[in-house]
């Protein structure tokens, strides 16, 4: 039995590799209906094409905003909205709209928006809807608009760069070989189809908790920083904002928490920042903005 087990799925995987979902649908019913195998094998091998189709299918913009809007629901789910000023609200999307509009995607299929999370946490958030929550304990560390712009560039990078889409694929190809083995396991202990379907939405519910709860990986958060001093730069902020805003959420790091249970420690982002940061030339014209920084914040976030 095991042996038998063992060939469907070298044979599944294989004609997988070769041809396409559809292709291997086809021919897995017509094994059963030849009853080379049972109809039971069949389905999950029909369930397993799909689940692999998926994986490797393009993701359309208005697919990423129905991910992302679902990943939105779920930061909104473990944190409220902070409404205690929406002109600061609208002063953080107006740096958003310089970043992106001098961007290479400056519109996307929702376009991008800055809320405001109601929590002393440092932490921030971004979803391929174009949604960037920030925390007032994030907005709280910033001293000038170049450290505000740097912290909603770092976010506009990983939507840019599809790093929450990426992280979906990758997933989607692990269930999917999840569900190529079960149909295997699950005929030898009886289980039903609908049995593992469950088992399958589950681990979806499982991958966007991780988006949430773990961050993304170093690389991408290196990635995402270096991208970010092209979007500072193309806007005319500093890009070596971002070492100041590094520097401070090195002062106040927290090891297990808010910003540091998501992202790497500053100091190793830091570290390949400042590799970067000689490769741009912007005049330092920070102090000419510090009079519109001073007046959003002063009756903004500081009431607290």
């Amino acid at each position: 039995m095991k042996r038998k087990l063992t060939y469907i799925l070298m044979i599944l995987i294989l004609s997988l590799m070769l041809g396409t979902c559809q292709h291997v649908d086809s021919v897995a019913q017509a094994a059963a209906d030849a009853e080379i195998i049972d109809r039971g094998t069949a389905n999950f091998i029909s369930m397993s094409a799909r689940a692999f189709g998926s994986a490797a299918e393009n993701i359309t913009p208005e697919q990423e905003y129905y991910i992302g809007r679902a990943v939105a629901a779920n930061i909104l789910s473990s944190y409220r909205l902070w409404d205690g000023d929406p002109e600061l609200v609208s002063y953080l999307n107006l740096i958003c709209a310089a970043i992106v509009i001098n961007s290479p995607n400056p519109s996307i299929y929702s376009g991008y928006h800055v809320a405001i999370l109601d929590s002393n946490e440092i932490n921030a958030f971004a979803t391929s809807a174009g949604h960037i929550f920030l925390t007032r304990g994030l907005i709280n560390v910033t001293k000038t608009e170049d450290d505000l712009a740097s912290v909603i560039a770092h976010e506009i990078a990983h939507i840019q760069l599809k790093h929450g889409i990426k992280s979906i694929k990758t997933n989607r190809i692990t269930e999917a070989l999840f569900i190529t083995a079960a149909a295997g396991i699950g005929n030898a202990m009886g289980m039903d189809i609908t049995e593992l379907s469950d088992v399958f939405d589950e681990s979806v519910n499982e991958i966007m908790q991780t988006m949430v709860n773990s961050g993304y990986s170093r690389e991408q958060e290196y990635e995402a920083d270096i991208a970010a001093m092209y979007l500072l730069a193309g806007a005319g902020y500093q890009p070596s904002a971002i070492l100041n805003m590094l520097a401070e959420l090195d002062a106040v790091h927290s090891t297990g928490s808010g910003f540091n249970k998501t992202h790497p420690a500053p100091r190793s982002r830091i570290y390949f920042v400042q590799r970067a940061v000689n490769r741009f030339e912007i005049a330092d014209n920070r102090l000419e903005r510090q009079q519109r920084f001073n007046n959003a914040l002063n009756l903004g976030v500081a009431e607290r």
